[in-house]
């Protein structure tokens, strides 16, 4: 096949239809449809292929391929081409296409895929693995910083590194039979060369296959990276071109299109299924039906009477707090510990001396020590006029461990 050859004339003449044609916002989706001029489109090298390939007859599928080869396999020549599919994934061929095509290229023809997924049976059949790295990323943000570099066997070309700067997923193939394989062009993933671009041989002919398609697309025709395409499809033998998008299933096909597969279709095979599917459909009407009378009006929910005592708490202490009358907090602290003493451990509380301290540690728990320093904190604040803040904090803490029995050893 001769080289692709674009000249700045051409170039400039696409840019141009491109930049006056596009209104909006940029859409940097990754469609790889032949009609799309956004720059993950396919729109040049779809109708520019006959200009790029000169003397090389192109035929645009119009039909899936394995109805195109079921309805001229007597009227067409043995040598039907090179098949050609640039896509994200080549679902269009269902199993049956599969073996269509490598029965075609057994024939004495020849395929080019460029695919960032290869089905399990086309895997298979080819007796590859791939690996993508990138499998996961799929929004526009995440796929832009992701960058490559490729290089290609070809002697002239094996040094030269061809970069690319955004949308490169790191997908590459991982095992092959090397006995009918040959490694084309690798890319560079964390420092090591592994393969990207192989031509598998099959029968009389081969297979070429390529794990990145979206160096294809129109961003990277318009941004100098044509000479990449030129040597990739420059490997290519020279023949009648069959260029599929991908457009149509399978008419003739025995295997369902992907497309096509609906869980309705699947009970609609089966008459019990069909039964069901249309009892449950009628009574999801009925259900309806008698669901939509008038119902009783919603009781209102009255809710319950707030409990604001600890908003009226909060509210006076910070009265006090505001004030700075911390005496007063001292004495009704003060007041609160002895009345609780009383209820609770049935003390008398008008003689704090140390017959009282003895009584007090043993029914609550509390070490004898700690208790009479509690005590005589009491009995000192409560001699004195004026309190500062922190002996209000201090006390307030003594109590609230009293109470909470926070002693740290025995009560004697």
């Amino acid at each position: 096949m001769k080289q692709l050859i674009i000249t700045y004339k051409h170039l400039f003449t696409i840019l141009c239809f491109v930049l006056l044609s596009g209104c909006g916002k940029t859409n940097w989706t990754e469609n790889y449809r032949e009609k799309e001029k956004s720059p993950f489109g396919t729109y040049i090298i779809y109708n520019e292929v006959d200009e790029l390939l000169k003397n090389e007859e192109v035929i645009y599928l119009k039909e899936n391929f394995y109805d195109y080869l079921y309805k001229n396999h007597e009227t067409t020549k043995a040598d039907f081409g090179t098949y050609i599919c640039i896509k994200n994934d080549a679902y269009k061929l269902t199993g049956d296409g599969i073996d269509a095509l490598l029965s075609f290229v057994a024939s004495g023809n020849n395929a080019f895929l460029s695919l960032n997924e290869f089905s399990e049976n086309l895997r298979e059949k080819l007796e590859i693995t791939t690996n993508n790295l990138d499998k996961n990323v799929s929004t526009i943000e995440d796929l832009r910083p992701l960058k490559g570099e490729f290089y290609l066997k070809n002697e002239n070309l094996k040094t030269q590194a061809f970069i690319f700067d955004r949308n490169i997923r790191r997908h590459y193939f991982v095992t092959y039979n090397e006995n009918k394989t040959i490694v084309l062009g690798s890319a560079k993933i964390d420092g090591e060369k592994v393969p990207n671009f192989m031509k598998i041989y099959l029968g009389k002919g081969a297979i070429y296959v390529h794990a990145n398609p979206v160096v294809f697309t129109n961003y990277y025709l318009l941004k100098d990276k044509e000479q990449y395409t030129e040597n990739v499809f420059s490997y290519l033998p020279s023949s009648t071109l069959l260029w599929d998008p991908q457009i149509k299933k399978s008419e003739y096909s025995n295997q369902p299109d992907k497309d096509n597969e609906s869980v309705f279709k699947f009970f609609l095979q089966h008459e019990t299924l069909t039964w069901f599917l249309f009892v449950s459909l009628v009574g999801i009407l009925l259900f309806m039906l008698f669901n939509a009378r008038r119902k009783q009006r919603a009781i209102p929910i009255i809710l319950p009477l707030e409990n604001t005592t600890v908003a009226f708490t909060q509210t006076i202490s910070s009265l006090y707090l505001k004030e700075e009358d911390h005496k007063n907090l001292v004495d009704k602290k003060i007041a609160f510990f002895l009345e609780k003493v009383r209820t609770k451990y049935l003390l008398n509380t008008n003689i704090l001396n140390k017959n009282f301290i003895h009584h007090l540690a043993a029914k609550s728990d509390n070490k004898i020590q700690n208790t009479k320093y509690l005590i005589n904190t009491i009995i000192t604040l409560n001699k004195r006029f004026e309190c500062t803040q922190e002996e209000l904090l201090v006390l307030h803490k003594m109590i609230d461990n009293f109470f909470k029995k926070k002693a740290d050893g025995n009560t004697k």
